[in-house]
């Protein structure tokens, strides 16, 4: 299934996108009088529910795929047009980790950085999290270097607490498709630090510059991990204004997801909902020469195969009023 969130009240509804590009709105097409009736009214809800809810959302998509109730469903406002307003797939997920130094290529063009022993990842604000197909402005601090990171995201379905890597791909629900969008304004220093506390202080700085407001697109869809067979074998393309900017297999990260998680979870308890950004391959503005940044006016998109594509258009800064 393609699970997403309708953007029609606050924190939105629970839908799914048909095979035919439309939208269905799962408590509207869920019939009165039976079990359907206590639809979740989340997709983080529907994840919580574990495999019932999942098997009752199911139940609903298979019989408005099947056409039956075709009128019924337009007749209750159920079928929505392929470009309805969605917010991310969880809009408001618990916790966000983002896996960094995932990729080899990327390792090649950050001036060369060793490939880590280990996993690693930092946490990035739930509050990042934005449509999938939204305008950002630019941070009025910090307006000089946006830079993109088309991702993978993998959301959890069940609580997933120092698994080993043969069980951790059960613990996720799906997949969808990420932009890790990072203001690079205090990058230099990072490079520029010539001692190990200096370095750790500047680094700390740097990730701050991933925690923006709407610096998380997501979705369009958290697509079921049964509907993928292998991951790894989908291809990422972003885009900015057309033009391709990076192009990789996910199959090129250094660890696999199931290692990644395993690792993580030593710490982490992931729970439904929690999503984890799985690393951006080569390309990203900051390892150009000269380096590429976004500006107002720009509409970087990031795409990964049988999952979709989202776009962010960047706007003007907005006036910081602190």
């Amino acid at each position: 299934m393609h699970l997403v969130t309708i953007d029609d009240v606050a924190g939105g509804s629970p839908g799914a996108r048909l095979r035919s590009g439309a939208v269905l709105h799962l408590g509207r097409a869920a019939r009165s009088g039976t079990i359907e009736s206590w639809v979740p009214r989340r997709v983080l809800d529907i994840l919580e529910g574990g495999d019932e809810a999942i098997d009752l959302v199911r139940r609903i998509v298979d019989r408005a795929e099947e056409g039956a109730a075709t009128d019924e469903l337009f007749h209750r406002g159920a079928i929505l047009a392929p470009d309805a307003r969605l917010l991310a797939p969880v809009p408001e997920p618990r916790m966000v980790v983002a896996a960094g130094l995932a990729y080899k290529s990327h390792l090649a063009e950050m001036s060369g950085t060793p490939t880590p022993p280990h996993p690693t990842a930092f946490m990035k604000s739930a509050a990042s999290i934005a449509s999938p197909h939204g305008i950002l402005p630019l941070p009025a601090q910090a307006s000089d270097a946006l830079d993109y990171e088309g991702e993978l995201a993998c959301v959890f379905g069940r609580a997933c607490h120092a698994v080993s890597p043969e069980d951790a791909m059960a613990c996720v629900a799906g997949f969808t498709v990420a932009n890790d969008l990072s203001a690079r304004d205090w990058v230099k220093p990072v490079w520029a630090a010539t001692a190990p506390w200096e370095a750790r202080l500047t680094w700390e700085v740097n990730v701050m510059g991933k925690q923006f407001p709407g610096f998380t697109p997501l979705g369009p869809a958290l697509v079921t991990a049964d509907e993928i067979e292998d991951v790894t074998a989908l291809g990422l393309t972003t885009r900015l204004n057309g033009t391709i900017m990076q192009q990789a297999p996910i199959g090129d990260m250094i660890f696999s997801i199931a290692e990644v998680i395993a690792h993580l979870s030593r710490w982490y308890q992931f729970r439904p909902g929690d999503v984890l950004l799985t690393g951006t391959p080569a390309g990203v503005g900051v390892g150009r020469s000269p380096p590429v940044f976004l500006k107002a006016g720009d509409v970087i998109e990031v795409q990964i195969e049988r999952i979709g594509l989202i776009s962010t258009r960047i706007a003007s800064p907005v006036p910081d009023t602190h």
